[in-house]
This record gives C-alpha cells, sequence and structure tokens, in this order.
C-alpha cells in the first residue's frame, strides 16, 4: 500500500512503513497519524506480519507535531481531540501483537522523539539526534514525556523536558531511548538482522511475551510477578512451546 504520507511495504514476515513527507520533515499533521494508525492496522491484521518496522524518508525522521495545525485549533476541546488521536496511535503501538521497531536516520524531535520512545525496540544512526523541545517554544512536551519517562527514567526524562536539549544517539542509546547508535551505513544490516531474529521466533509466544511484558513493567513488584506468573502459564501451554522444550530434552 502507498499512499501521499505512508509509504508500506511487506517482505515476507516484515512490514515496513515509510513515513513519506520529506519535506515538511515528516511532521505528525492529523493525516501522517490517520495514514500510520491505518497502515500500522492493517500490518498487524495480517498474520503473515511478525515484525514491522517505522522508518522515515528524507533527512530528518520526524519533527513532531505540525506546529502551525496546533496553532490553527479552535479551542481546548479541539486541542484535546488531536493529543487523543496522537495518543491513540502510540498506544496501537504498544498494544501492536508484532514487535515495532523505529528506524531512526535522522532528527527525532518532541513527538517525534515520542514515536521512538514508544517502539518496543529502536535503532537509529549515529548521527540522529533527539529531543523533546516544545519547552523552548512555551510548550512542554507532556505527551512525548509519557513514553520517554518510561523508556528513559524519571531523572534522564526530565532533563530531557525541561531543558529541550538535544541528546546524541550515541547518549540516547546510553539512556535506553534507542537500542543502539550504529554508522548510517549498517542501518539497515541492523535493522533487518534484528527483524529476521525476531521474525524466527513463534509468534504467539512473541505476542504475548510482548503482551506481558508491557503489563508487568508498569506494575508494582508483587503484581508484575503475578502477572508474569500467569503469562508464562498460559505460554508454556502453546504447542510451539512444548515442541521447543520436548526438542531440548531430546538432546
Amino acid at each position: 500500500m502507498t499512499n501521499a504520507l505512508v509509504i508500506a511495504e511487506h517482505d515476507g514476515p516484515v512490514a515496513r512503513l515509510t513515513l513519506n513527507d520529506p519535506d515538511r520533515a515528516n511532521v505528525l499533521s492529523e493525516a501522517m497519524m490517520a495514514a500510520l494508525a491505518a497502515a500500522l492496522d492493517e500490518a498487524a491484521a495480517d498474520q503473515a506480519v511478525r515484525v514491522i518496522v517505522i522508518a522515515a524518508g528524507g533527512r530528518i525522521f520526524c519533527a513532531g507535531h505540525d506546529l502551525a495545525e496546533l496553532q490553527a485549533l479552535p479551542d481546548e476541546a479541539a486541542r484535546r481531540a488531536l493529543f487523543d488521536r496522537c495518543s491513540a496511535l502510540m498506544l496501537a503501538i504498544a498494544d501492536c501483537r508484532a514487535p515495532v521497531i523505529a528506524q531512526v536516520q535522522g532528527a527525532a524531535v518532541a513527538a517525534g522523539c515520542q514515536l521512538v520512545a514508544a517502539c518496543d525496540l529502536a535503532y537509529a544512526a549515529d548521527t540522529a539526534r533527539f529531543a523533546v523541545s516544545g519547552v523552548n517554544l512555551g510548550l512542554f512536551c507532556s505527551t512525548p514525556g509519557v513514553a520517554l519517562g518510561r523508556a528513559v527514567g524519571r531523572k534522564a526524562a526530565a532533563d530531557m523536558l525541561l531543558t529541550g536539549r538535544f541528546v546524541s544517539a550515541a547518549r540516547a542509546a546510553e539512556l535506553g531511548l534507542i537500542n543502539a547508535a550504529v554508522p548510517a551505513t549498517d542501518l539497515d544490516h541492523v535493522i533487518a538482522e534484528t527483524c529476521q531474529s525476531v521474525a524466527e521466533k513463534p509468534p504467539e509466544a512473541i505476542a504475548l511475551g510482548k503482551r506481558v511484558f508491557r503489563q508487568q513493567i508498569e506494575a508494582p513488584l508483587e503484581g508484575a510477578y503475578e502477572i508474569a506468573g500467569r503469562g508464562m502459564a498460559e505460554n508454556l501451554g502453546f504447542a510451539s512451546a512444548q515442541a521447543g522444550i520436548e526438542g531440548f530434552l531430546r538432546r
């Protein structure tokens, strides 16, 4: 599927969704958010898809919300509706049965940084930069802070949110915002290798594991073990798990 704003390509078990508005720095306009949400839903509905990659065309990964669009919103209800739609997109990534990987070739700013933080995995070119810099314009990045704070922890997130400073890809990797910063020439290979590794695993175990991990990581310790224990018990009943264990025991 190809439209003006998102290009969706399938290569075996991998669905690649490319933000395609490079002349406007791939901003998360309402149209872009709708297009990405639709492409994500379509990819998740295809049972042949085991991994989803969110990439971007051009020099910048995503510059965040369309500021002109934000400024034109007529009242608080309209503003709230827009941010609700953005939050729904981020939650769709979390709820997606397939792992979602961000491939970051350039700067990811504000809601663009939020998009990276919302993905299950993220790899970036070592020249990429990250910021939640809305505070520099007087607009604190509260919604990006939700995903960012869960990815990097409170102090690191607060530093980025309060100062609006950019961090390098290497620093983003240290903080846990991304998994690794690699030379730009190696980024495609790293993404392909990671996709292959995930796609080789039983998809039902991956889907359950992603859901359980997301739930338990936000829960208090006792509740987290309860959630994880239920997940392990369910997973143990899968035919793929039984076959894997049987094969191991026969070695």
